[in-house]
């Protein structure tokens, strides 16, 4: 069996594929205990969420993101990999358990980086002009 899920945050772009095996996660390669503290914390919450509810982690993970900064690429990847335990597990409640812990395990945040205005070079304040 095989699953594959994609999550968004700013410019990153996480691809998860999620297959039968014993608990191997890697993040672009590398094993996923070699990030830093609050970037492996990050990664570990669906998994503990999914622990708890639906029980022995049987399966290998494999996030490959491209694109955005360091946390966005962190936040890219959560997401995929919520989704992709959601549709391997296919629990009503273990949906729920994301929702109720945070939404953005499951839904993707669609704000994006506001476009330039023309004439001027930055999105929103025009430039001060002298009156005298």
């Amino acid at each position: 069996m095989k699953i594959t899920t994609s999550g968004k945050r700013k410019r990153a772009v996480a691809k998860a594929i999620l297959t039968e095996g014993s608990g191997k996660i890697l993040i672009n390669k590398k094993d996923y205990n070699n990030l830093q503290i609050f970037d492996k914390l990050r990664i570990i919450e669906p998994l503990k969420i999914y622990e708890n509810v639906v029980g022995k982690i049987n399966f290998d993970v494999v996030i490959k993101i491209i694109g955005g900064g360091e946390k966005g690429q962190i936040e890219a990847a959560r997401l995929a990999l919520a989704k992709a335990l959601v549709k391997f597990a296919n629990s009503e409640e273990l949906t729920k358990s994301f929702l109720d812990y945070d939404r953005n395990l499951l839904v993707a945040d669609i704000r994006r980086k506001e476009t330039y205005k023309p004439g001027d070079s930055r999105a929103r304040a025009g430039r001060q002009s002298s009156k005298r």
